[in-house]
């Protein structure tokens, strides 16, 4: 088994600059419902997990995923486009 690293992103932008798998995601959200976008390829890449993040009453809060078998295969890098989302930690092999 390979091993498993985790990445950090709070804009859109490339979050991982190699062919990877995902695994788990981890992010917080608020008040305001949003989305986390992942894509192979860049900004104009092929769309791979498309999340809606529901809007929460409490002010913060935090959810996660868990990609079930080997995780989502990106070929090229791992492109995150996120909206109304604090922060999302991908965890990657």
């Amino acid at each position: 088994m390979g091993l498993i690293s985790a990445t950090t992103v709070t804009a859109d932008g490339v979050a991982i600059a190699h062919s990877s798998r995902v695994k788990k995601l981890y992010y917080i959200y608020g008040a305001s419902a949003g989305s986390i976008v992942l894509k192979d390829g860049g900004a104009s890449g092929e769309t791979l997990l498309s999340i809606t993040i529901p809007a929460t009453a409490t002010g913060e809060a935090s959810g996660s995923i868990t990609i079930p078998e080997g995780g989502l295969k990106f070929g090229t890098d791992v492109y995150v486009d996120v909206t109304q989302v604090s922060s999302v930690t991908i965890f990657h092999g």
